[in-house]
């Protein structure tokens, strides 16, 4: 809704006739806490011309217009639900300013309903704020508007791009399903590689570089909106937090890239190994020039940033052991938050006597969220005494964005363990109603089994992922379980791109060190949901009530007599 008649704004907008009642503003600032509505403002005002701000505390409300002129004429875009400051327009009057204030509900698609020059549009998921910083450059340049959509706004999505009918549509990162599905019509551009943020980004700056080529690139996280990164004055390069990704790196030596512009402070510490990896000549933007100096000495303070929601990642070491019975290093991480990560590990080990042997995986292993996950490698004897281990692990979220550092110097200990556990996998079967696999595993050992299961790279909507089971479960030597796992957005339409699939089972005698591995590629086998179980369990609880009720009545029926006979006593 807006703060005044849709009339008046839409004449506000876009008419420039002496009938108009709103002139054009020389500066255009978000009130909002959301960051989709402080990006819809900015992009808004680098499609319009018009240089944007947007405010990031109550405090920054008395701050920003030190940097504006009052000669200027300022619009107020605010937030319905969040603003930071309720009637900012008439503060803004105090000061001296020529200001209008107009309120939303939905910012985001509202303003798009005012760009009646624009029609290129690009349509992400607002869950993944990393992938809105990484292709705003392109949609300045491309004259592009951003649209975030999801399962639940995408109606609305739908209706107004068939209101204004686009020339063309891009469909960019992870989307829902249904999102997908609805905008068909459109006959979308798609980038989304494997889902991942950072070979994703790769993407979309060919796309800029077509349009506008140049030597020198933002380089930022992808974790807040900054005024130059969404300018569109040159294209962002996604680096990782502790290090850059070797996507990345392999992409920049590919193109003339000469210059990167580092932006934010948490990144400056990680200039100089940023250089020694690209090869290209790097500058940090990290402050700007104070809007309230106070004495002789020029002042300077930190840069106006609106953070974004990041998924959060992290890995600990649980443990590390020398298995002398096997001559294996057992390395136990555990995965602390919700989010799945993958992960590659380089260790080297000293004994004793000075010889180091260097180990690690060659491809990226993954750990699902909360888990703790053993990896094991081979080694050579080591002799009785003190064993160090100095570790180096890269994670991230996805295969290609191993973009954080987990860097220990470890004593090793030692232990004498045979893990006699032995088990075989004898099948995979999927319940499309109830969106679970089974992953049929038999103890053929004799001793008791841990097991823990994942599913490699099923296909869900069009994306791969691998998916691992809750917990593990314990199999009795000569039984057979079903590991279950639950995949809650696949849908029968996914069956087609998973009639056989990868899994791979972790197991061992101890229950949190599952020392190996057992892996197959099987046919999916599609199962009906056993509906007569359900319904015969129906019947005996349908009966046991019946049966407790009709107790339950006699006893009453005795009460009442048993009282009766007391009185005539």
């Amino acid at each position: 809704m807006f703060h005044r008649s849709c009339g008046l704004l839409l004449l506000l907008f876009f008419l420039a006739s002496a009938v108009a009642l709103a002139e054009e503003p020389n500066k255009i600032i978000s009130n909002s806490e959301d960051w989709r509505d402080v990006y819809s403002v900015m992009q808004f005002g680098v499609l319009n011309q018009k240089t944007s701000h947007f405010l990031v505390s109550t405090r920054h409300a008395t701050l920003l217009p030190n940097q504006i002129p009052t000669s200027n004429h300022i619009w107020v875009v605010s937030s319905k639900k969040v603003p930071f400051v309720v009637g900012y327009e008439s503060l803004l009057k105090g000061k001296g300013y020529s200001v209008e204030e107009f309120t939303f509900d939905n910012i985001n698609l509202e303003l798009a309903q005012q760009l009646k020059d624009v029609r290129f549009f690009a349509v992400i998921d607002d869950s993944y704020g990393y992938n809105a910083i990484s292709v705003a450059p392109y949609a300045a340049v491309s004259n592009s508007y951003v649209l975030f959509a999801d399962r639940n706004s995408i109606d609305d999505i739908a209706e107004f791009l068939q209101d204004v009918n686009p020339e063309k549509v891009l469909l960019y990162g992870p989307l829902d399903r249904e999102v997908r599905d609805s905008l068909q019509k459109f006959n979308p551009e798609v980038i989304n590689k494997e889902g991942d943020r950072f070979l994703n980004n790769v993407e979309i700056v060919k796309k800029y570089l077509e349009i506008a080529p140049t030597k020198q690139v933002i380089l930022t996280n992808g974790e807040f909106i900054e005024q130059e990164i969404m300018s569109g004055s040159q294209p962002v390069i996604f680096i990782g937090t502790n290090n850059v990704p070797k996507a990345i790196q392999d992409y920049i030596g590919t193109t003339p890239i000469e210059v990167g512009v580092l932006i934010g402070n948490e990144l400056v510490g990680t200039a100089t190994s940023i250089r020694r990896q690209l090869g290209i000549s790097v500058f940090v933007k990290f402050a700007q020039g104070a809007r309230a100096p106070q004495g002789s000495i020029a002042q300077v303070e930190a840069l106006d940033m609106f953070y974004l929601p990041t998924y959060a990642l992290n890995l600990e070491i649980d443990r590390i052991k020398y298995n002398r019975a096997t001559n294996q290093l057992e390395v136990t991480l555990k995965n602390t938050e919700q989010q799945g990560a993958y992960f590659t590990g380089t260790y080297s080990l000293t004994g004793i006597d000075g010889v180091q042997q260097t180990l690690g995986d060659t491809e990226p292993q993954f750990i699902d969220g909360n888990e703790i996950k053993t990896r094991v490698y081979e080694v050579q004897t080591f002799p009785e005494g003190r064993i160090t281990g100095d570790i180096f692990i890269v994670y991230g979220e996805s295969r290609a964005s191993l973009e954080r550092e987990l860097r220990a110097t470890l004593e090793v200990d030692s232990v004498t363990i045979l893990d006699e556990c032995q088990v075989q996998l004898n099948g995979l079967s999927l319940v499309p109603s109830k969106k679970t696999f089974s992953i049929a595993v038999q103890n053929i050992g004799e001793k008791d089994c841990y097991t823990d299961a994942e599913l490699i790279d099923i296909v869900v909507a069009g994306d791969e992922m691998t998916i691992g089971s809750d917990v593990a479960i314990l199999i009795k030597p000569g039984r057979e379980r079903d590991i279950r796992i639950k995949v809650d957005d696949f849908e029968e339409a996914d069956i087609e791109d998973n009639e056989r699939v990868k899994v791979r089972v972790y197991y061992g005698e101890r229950e949190t060190s599952l020392v190996k591995i057992a892996e197959g590629t099987f046919e999916v086998e599609i199962k009906k949901a056993d509906y007569l179980f359900y319904s015969l369990l129906v019947v005996i609880i349908v009966l046991l009530l019946v049966m407790y009720r009709r107790y339950r009545k006699k006893e009453s029926e005795k009460s009442k007599t048993s009282s009766g006979k007391s009185e005539t006593i």
